[in-house]
């Protein structure tokens, strides 16, 4: 796996659960997205850019960050842990270039304030083990897995 020597773009998103089914739009003219399971009308996830317009590194981070978000609340359930609701995840992902090579790199945080942190972390890291996003980067792109707590 090769290192990114100069950052050319990155894609952010910051990804809640929806418990309302409406998502309040910025006014900056952010890409707020709702996700939803297959075969529900309600809106499971919700994510938030911080860009204008999406790039490719903003969409693939939005979609990580929903299956992401949804392997955590599987291991939540699995590990009989209750997650605080203000809970969330947020993912960023860099393009960028090593000599005339481009690459891919990307940074999960998952955010569960008031959790123990080896709970925390026990459930982010076997939440990465299943979701099928970080299946397909593991190994390929550089990834930095952060749990925080407070």
């Amino acid at each position: 796996m090769s290192k990114i020597e100069k950052v050319l773009a990155t894609g952010k998103t910051h990804t809640t659960l929806s418990n309302t089914g409406s998502t309040a739009r910025g006014h900056t003219a952010d890409v707020d997205i709702q996700l939803s399971s297959p075969g529900s009308a309600k809106p499971a996830h919700v994510f938030t850019g911080t860009q204008p317009h999406p790039a490719a590194e903003q969409l693939f981070a939005g979609a990580w960050s929903a299956c992401y978000t949804a392997a955590v609340g599987l291991v939540a359930g699995e590990m009989n842990v209750v997650l605080p609701s203000d809970f969330s995840v947020d993912i960023e992902v860099d393009l960028g270039q090593t000599g005339p090579a481009y690459f891919l790199q990307a940074r999960l945080t998952l955010r569960v304030p008031g959790m123990a942190q080896d709970v925390a972390t026990t459930l982010a890291h076997t939440a990465d083990q299943i979701c099928p996003y970080s299946k397909a980067t593991r190994g390929n792109i550089d990834v930095a897995l952060n749990v925080l707590t407070a």
